[in-house]
Order: C-alpha cells, then structure tokens, then sequence
C-alpha cells in the first residue's frame, strides 16, 4: 500500500429554510372579509325603516324554492303534513305569515310612495325659490335687498331669511314698526307664497343685546313674537290666505345663525319656512298632544 494518504472529503448538506405556507394567510383574509359583511350588514339593518325591517324578515322566513320560482307558500311548507302552521290540522299559522307578508310588502309600497311624494314637494319648494329670486331681482328697489334674504331649502321645508344689518334695518331700533322696504318686500312674495299648498311658519329673532331691564320687563322674547306678528300682518295684507299659518313664534336670542356672533345684526330677522306636509305633520302632532296634556290637567283638577 502507498503510505500516501486518501484525502478525506467533508460533505457538508445544505439547509434551505422554506416558510411554512400561506393557508393561515387565506383564512385571515376569509375571516375579515365576513366579519367586514357582518358589519356592512348590521350598519344597513340600523338604517332600516321598521317596515323595511320587517320586509326583510319575511324574506327570510319564505322557503328558497318559493323565493326563486315563485307561487304560493301554502304548497312549499317543509312539513310532510299540507297546510303547515302550529297545528297540523289547519292551515292558520300558515295563512298568518302570508298576511304579515302581504302587510310588510304593502307597509313597503306604501313607504316607496311617501319618499316619491317628499321627493315631487322638494321638487315644487325649489321651483318657489327660484320664482321668488325672479321676483326680487325683477323689482328694481327690493333687489338691493337681496344680500339680506337668505333663501335654502332645510329639513322642514322651504326657509326664507330676511335678515338685519346696520345699513338697513328690517325694523325701527327695539322696535316691531316695519321698515317700508321690509313692507314692500313682503308683500310682493305673499302671493307667491299662496301657488302651493304647503302651511306657513314664521318665527322672529333678535340679537343678544338686551334692554335696559332684562328679562323681568319687555324683553328680546317680546320683541321677537311683536316682529314676527308685525310680519304676519304685513304678509296677510299682501294677500297671504290667513289659513295657511301653522305657527307664529317669537325666540329672541336663542337660535343664532351659524358663525356668527350672537350680538352681530344678522341675528335680527325673521323666518319664513314653507314646511313640507312631514314637519306641518309634526307640528300638529305637538298641538294635540299639547291639548290632550291640556285637557288631563283641568280634569284632574275638576276631580273631587
């Protein structure tokens, strides 16, 4: 044997690290995009109309088969007796259902028709707007009023502004005497006022300046109701029909206009809001329950 020695070779394995997949990574995924559809769906459901809610809740009760071909549930019961319903029997349960369903679709329709109708009033408070605009920028003295009126469509209807300022005031100082210009210019939209049907409010409002006693003599909520009666008037005698007012308020200094300064003179105007049939609605609403709370009082009193 050769005394040279064999080398000795070292074989060292290479290790490569692989990950261990991404399944985890698809399951996250699933499990955020159902949750993110739970979440959708409950924030739909919170903004759901109850008749839209209940709508819903009878789809889900009406079996597939009947939801996608169609036909009456009576003969889809999963019942191997006919006629479904607690009692086996009868077919009352059953019948019961589809009445509750044939209420929740009427309830519906009838829902689809009260936003069809907001919807046309909304229509016919923008066309009054723009009548009104024309008709003041037509009349060559009211036209320079016209940065004193603010006119938008709000909530409950149709709000006309007719705002003070230093320059040209509505009304005398810490008076209700009407300026001729502030006459003139409610005349001249009271017939305007009489092409729709809608009911009328009107409210007044002043600056946070008070007089000289407070609140314990005439105050700003004196004033502000004498303002907006002397407007009424006005109005009225412009050829507004009296029936057409809903209601007539006085607030003093309590509901400023945004970014303002409650004693800046924009604060002191008046208020003339077209109200949808919704908020006219609303404001009855209150009235009777007013009288009714009216009405408990004196005959708790008259009881012996």
């Amino acid at each position: 044997m050769s005394d040279q020695r064999r080398p000795i070779i070292i074989r060292r394995k290479k290790v490569v690290h692989n990950h261990h997949g991404g399944a985890w990574k698809i399951a996250l995924a699933d499990f955020m995009t159902a949750l993110m559809a739970l979440f959708l769906v409950l924030w739909i459901l919170s903004s759901s109309s109850r008749e839209e809610l209940e709508a819903v809740a009878e789809y889900f009760r009406t079996p597939l088969t009947t939801a996608i071909a169609g036909g009456d549930r009576t003969t889809s019961s999963d019942s191997a007796i006919p006629g479904g319903g607690p009692d086996p029997a009868h077919a009352e349960g059953e019948r019961a259902r589809i009445e509750l369903r044939d209420q929740s679709r009427s309830a519906v329709e009838q829902q689809r028709l009260r936003d069809r109708g907001r919807a046309e009033e909304r229509r016919r408070l923008r066309e009054l707007q723009r009548r009104i605009e024309a008709a003041i920028q037509a009349h060559p003295e009211l036209r320079l009023l016209r940065d004193q009126m603010h006119l938008d469509l709000t909530q409950e209807g149709l709000r006309i502004q007719l705002v003070d300022s230093e320059r040209r005031p509505m009304f005398e100082l810490g008076s209700d005497r009407v300026a001729p210009y502030m006459r003139e210019l409610l005349r001249t939209i009271a017939p305007l006022l009489n092409e729709l049907p809608n009911r009328l409010s009107i409210s007044g409002h002043t600056d946070s300046v008070p007089y000289a006693g407070g609140y314990r003599g005439y105050s700003n909520w004196e004033l502000s109701s004498d303002r907006a009666n002397a407007s009424r008037r006005e109005l009225v005698a412009g050829g507004l029909e009296a029936d057409r007012l809903l209601r007539v308020a006085g607030l003093a200094d309590r509901v400023p206009m945004e970014d303002t300064e409650p004693e800046d003179a924009v604060n002191r105007r008046i208020s003339l809001v077209v109200l949808d049939e919704w908020s006219a609605e609303q404001v009855l609403s209150q009235g009777q329950v007013a009288e009714t709370g009216e009405a408990a009082t004196r005959a708790s009193g008259d009881a012996p």
